[in-house]
């Protein structure tokens, strides 16, 4: 094996993901790992994608999401992909910010009625 390519395991290790996952992600064509037999490596190419595939469902996008966005680059390039990455980024940052309101909200009804609780004890 070369030594810039990662087997099937240590990609799982570098990764912190189960073999069930990485199948998954060749399975819905987000990898494309180099093939010897039934061996798998993993080359530069395909730890960025991954790098960025986590990144994304970090930030709460969906893997179809992902690929597409990944796509774009393979088909139209870099300039194409960073505008698709701000289209997806502005409605993913709004898609939180109403998520942290709404959390923010519940967070408050339920500080208040735990202090009502709390103050009927008292």
């Amino acid at each position: 094996m070369s030594e810039n390519r990662l087997s099937f395991k240590e990609m799982c290790a570098k990764f912190d993901v189960t073999p069930r996952t990485l199948r998954y992600y060749e399975y819905i064509e987000l990898l494309h790992p180099d093939r010897e037999g039934r061996s798998r490596y993993y080359g530069a190419r395909e730890v960025a994608r991954m790098t960025l595939i986590l990144r994304g469902r970090r930030f709460g996008f969906s893997l179809e999401e992902i690929r597409q966005w990944l796509l774009i680059y393979e088909h139209e390039g870099t300039a194409a992909q960073m505008r698709s990455w701000i289209e997806l980024a502005d409605r993913q940052l709004a898609e939180l910010a109403e998520q942290r309101a709404q959390l923010d909200e519940a967070i408050d009804e339920l500080q208040s009625l735990r202090d009502e609780t709390a103050k009927s004890l008292s």
